[in-house]
């Protein structure tokens, strides 16, 4: 039987190197302590494309990164994880960095680089891989300056054009507020957004709502023609799909590190909706995949069986098996 054709989705945007950092004991100045440190291959795009990809989806990447060891290596994990990478090499920025700093309770703090990834122009973007795409997801970490800004937003609106869908991550509830809240919904106003990802922080940031039914509300009315999955972190998620409300709850997991849950969340989401086009189906494998990813250290933990039982319950047969 032949299988049947989906476009892709594009992820456009951060191609990083995480240096995750869990210390045994609290740091205090000027003193050493044990704890666990690792680097693996980060950024928020390329981590959404590597579970949409991990939940059996056809996924390419699109960013920049510098013509350096780190570069080299992110790329290649890349396609070890079966995303097609199209990616510029840039010759005089290096690669990004994040540096990740994971408290005992499993939350993460992020110090990031201006790397490669901040220097995306549209004049860089492979226009026929967009034009091909089913879907483009950015994330707001290209939004902040520009460069990317305008990369970004050309990504989104070329691919749209071609009868794309577009989703967006707000990323990061700091940087919104730092940029301004006002102004981020501005820039907002450019990207034909049709699936938005936002946390709680994040949905406050843009908001001004506090309580989770509120923001959710809130964000519908900003965006009304968008599916809106608000991630709440130990208490699952909330979906407002054309008028309806999904509530998920979320798995029974002890959080280890909280890293790139949220790209987990959004790339198993993407991954099973755009071939199911089942909202509720995709955000019930989406908290699945989030709680896995956040019992784990680091985005991207190395797959097992539990991972695999989780896929199959949910009707994915996992691409690796």
């Amino acid at each position: 039987m032949t299988k049947p054709y989906y476009r892709p989705l594009v992820a456009v945007g951060d191609l990083t190197w995480d240096v995750l950092a869990k210390p045994d004991h609290p740091l205090l100045p000027g003193g050493d302590t044990t704890g666990r440190v690792q680097l693996a291959g980060g950024g928020s795009s390329a981590n959404l494309a590597v579970w949409a990809a991990r939940v059996g989806y056809p996924t390419a990447f699109v960013g920049k990164v510098g013509r350096d060891r780190f570069g080299a290596f992110a790329v290649e994990e890349l396609e070890a994880e079966r995303v097609t990478p199209h990616v510029i090499w840039s010759e005089t920025r290096p690669t990004g960095v994040i540096l990740v700093f994971i408290d005992a309770s499993g939350e993460r703090s992020n110090l990031t680089s201006q790397g490669a990834d901040f220097d995306l122009l549209p004049d860089e973007l492979p226009r026929a891989i967009l034009k091909s795409a089913g879907h483009v997801h950015t994330t707001a970490w290209s939004l902040f300056t520009d460069p990317p800004r305008q990369a970004a937003i050309k990504a989104a609106q070329i691919a749209k054009k071609a009868g794309a869908t577009v989703s967006f991550d707000p990323g990061s509830y700091q940087m919104i507020l730092q940029l301004g809240p006002r102004r981020f919904r501005q820039i907002l106003h450019e990207l034909p957004i049709d699936f938005l990802f936002p946390n709680l922080e994040e949905g406050r940031a843009l908001t001004g709502a506090t309580d989770p039914d509120e923001v959710l509300e809130a964000l519908v009315e900003l965006y009304p023609d968008a599916t809106v999955s608000l991630k709440l972190g130990p208490k699952g998620a909330l979906i407002a799909e054309k008028g309806r409300i999904i509530r998920l709850e979320a798995t029974a997991d002890v959080a280890v590190d909280a890293t790139g849950a949220g790209d987990a969340f959004g790339g198993a989401f993407l991954g099973h909706y755009l071939r199911s086009r089942d909202v509720e189906a995709a955000g019930k494998l989406a908290v699945q995949v989030a709680g896995w990813v956040v019992a784990r250290f680091g985005a991207r933990g190395r797959v097992d069986a539990d991972l695999e039982q989780r896929l199959r319950v949910h009707g994915v047969n996992p691409p690796w098996a």
